[in-house]
């Protein structure tokens, strides 16, 4: 088992967040086409008249948008810039995050035991650490996961982000903050503690896969042109449309959006599209690498039409996943990354209490059954 948590000072969890306003253009969420200077494409905006939708799915029209941050926009961190005109096909999304009923069904049926739960093998651990790294106690090196920790008081520095994350042994999905915790009553909460290879076994299971960085964009966008957030452009509106961290990070919650943890999926309205918690209540993985310096170079292309994404990832050593859409614990004062454009990086290895996923299916996919 591969792992990269605080256990050895390895996880890459890097936010920033500043404030702005902008201007809300609605466009026409059937059609959803934005004017770019590029020939017609041939975009399925519509399933053929064969094709239902799959249970929990909602039907994404096709169509183009500006994929990554405004240039104006100062919530925006670098890697989220510049945007650049982006097709992508329509296709099917679940309406909510992966839940704890829906992958304990695949567990059940599967016996497959995820990362978190896996015993860890030094050997492959070490090659991934400096030459010469000392062996940690056995004690220390037993299946775990990240869980956030509230902090007593204030914390100056919030690049620090051992300060609020904690290498919980006995941490997953079953058993969210530690063994003594469980999911019984749960089942309408996100699964959590997910890795990419996770996330990939249950949708080899289920028939589906992982969303690419444009398509979960351009879907949490809801058919809006440029606002910053999934609703429109009205941050006043963040605590009744998100499960944010409201108050100051990470040591006092006022709990105004109802949960100061993960909350069950439908907890808030969906967004234009019919889906949600697009913002906010747990990360979701995508199938894109990471590269920081992605944008920027699709920006220097012709429009691109179901892009896949960077073709590596910026550190080969640690190879991370994109994901979107924040979590509990994004900030106004730490981590805007509530918002479609946001982005960050997560290695393959990597689980945490905020993170889970969601799935998309395709016309072809469905095709291909028959």
């Amino acid at each position: 088992m591969k792992i990269q948590p605080i256990l050895l000072g390895i996880i890459w969890l890097f936010f920033s967040c500043q404030e702005r306003k902008s201007e809300n253009k609605l466009q026409d969420i059937t059609k959803n086409k934005i004017s770019i200077n590029q020939e017609p494409l041939d975009l399925l905006e519509e399933p053929p008249a064969n094709i239902t939708s799959p249970k929990g799915m909602v039907w994404i029209p096709g169509g183009t948008f500006e994929q990554g941050a405004e240039s104006s926009d100062v919530m925006a961190m670098k890697h989220e810039k510049p945007a650049h005109p982006v097709a992508v096909d329509g296709f099917f999304m679940d309406e909510t995050e992966v839940t704890n009923a829906e992958f304990k069904k695949f567990i059940e049926e599967t016996g497959y035991v995820t990362v978190a739960e896996r015993e860890i093998d030094w050997k492959e651990m070490k090659k991934q650490l400096p030459p010469g790294t000392p062996k940690p106690h056995d004690s220390i090196l037993q299946p775990g996961s990240l869980i956030f920790k509230k902090t007593k008081n204030s914390v100056p520095n919030l690049y620090d982000y051992s300060q609020w994350w904690e290498w919980k042994i006995g941490a997953n999905w079953k058993h969210p903050q530690g063994p003594e915790s469980s999911i019984e009553n749960k089942d309408e909460h996100p699964v959590v503690h997910i890795t990419y290879e996770d996330a990939v076994a249950y949708c080899e299971w289920a028939g589906k896969r992982l969303p690419t960085e444009a398509e979960w964009e351009y879907a949490a966008k809801g058919g809006f042109t440029d606002a910053r957030f999934s609703w429109g452009d009205d941050e006043t509106e963040l605590s009744k449309k998100a499960n944010t961290w409201e108050g100051e990070f990470p040591n006092e919650n006022t709990v105004a959006d109802g949960f100061e943890n993960k909350a069950p999926v439908k907890s808030y309205p969906p967004n234009n599209y019919g889906l949600y918690d697009m913002a906010g209540n747990v990360w979701e993985i995508t199938q894109d690498w990471y590269n920081a310096d992605y944008y920027k170079e699709q920006s220097e292309k012709e429009l691109a039409k179901n892009p896949l994404g960077a073709e590596k990832p910026n550190n080969p050593q640690i190879q991370e996943k994109v994901i979107k859409g924040g979590s509990f614990l994004c900030n106004a004062s730490y981590c805007a990354s509530y918002r479609p454009t946001a982005r960050m990086g997560n290695s393959l290895d990597s689980s945490q209490e905020h993170l889970g996923f969601r799935t998309v299916v395709t016309v072809e996919m469905i095709s291909d059954k028959r």
